[in-house]
């Protein structure tokens, strides 16, 4: 038996008639859009489910609202998505080897980009080895976490790239769920490790930084296996 298909609302379908028609028309920050009346009416649909559909959008600024001007083109918020992209259900449930793979693919992503703004930017290895420095004398689990996150955000970061940052939650959600993976015995390995893959990009050894980062990344999967 076909079972229903799920009804989606009035103003998601809106919001993506919006967002497919400010990329169709390539519109750019600060464009104005139409009126809410006349999209209402391009739409076929009330203005309360158009202003529903908006306001949605303008949250996370991709439209904006201003008096006496309308509706224009906004700036996508990227430190607004990222603060609720943590919750999302895709991470929160997500089996812990999908949240592996999806660290490894992200991480060493960016070690190309990595390599070659270091080059030019030295200031980009002294600020990874500071961190990792700090990483080195962490007497407390919770200081040890915070710092290791705060290192794969700034190797993200140091990409250049800056959509990326907005997976930097999947971190969060990372080490929340691998958090008792992460034993005293072991930090000495993990600093030992970051050293290796900041050397490595250093000296633009691209292979040597991929398998020191993936390495780093599934020792988890391996000792929860052990656990």
């Amino acid at each position: 038996m076909l079972e229903a298909l799920p009804r989606r609302k009035i103003r998601d379908v809106v919001a993506d008639h919006l967002t497919s028609f400010i990329n169709s028309e390539r519109l750019k920050p600060g464009d104005r859009l139409p009126t809410e009346t006349a999209l209402a009416v391009q739409l076929g649909v009330s203005r309360l489910s158009l202003r529903e559909a908006t306001k949605a959008l303008e949250f996370l600024g991709i439209v904006a609202a201003k008096p006496g001007v309308g509706l224009t083109v906004g700036s996508v918020d990227l430190d607004r998505v990222t603060s609720y992209l943590g919750f999302h259900p895709a991470l929160q449930e997500a089996p812990a080897t999908n949240l592996i793979e999806t660290r490894i693919v992200i991480e060493t992503g960016v070690l190309p980009y990595v390599i070659r703004r270091m080059r030019d930017q030295p200031a980009i290895y002294d600020g990874l080895a500071a961190i990792n420095d700090q990483l080195r004398d962490a007497r407390e689990l919770s200081q040890f976490v915070e710092l290791d996150i705060a290192f794969h955000r700034r190797l993200i970061e140091s990409s250049g790239l800056a959509p990326l940052l907005a997976f930097n939650d999947l971190l969060t959600v990372f080490f929340q769920r691998f958090r008792d993976s992460v034993k005293r015995a072991e930090w000495k390995t993990g600093v030992d490790g970051h050293r290796r893959l900041l050397d490595a990009l250093r000296d633009g050894q691209l292979d040597v930084a991929c398998g020191e980062l993936e390495e780093h990344i599934r020792s988890h999967e391996r000792r929860m296996r052990i656990a």
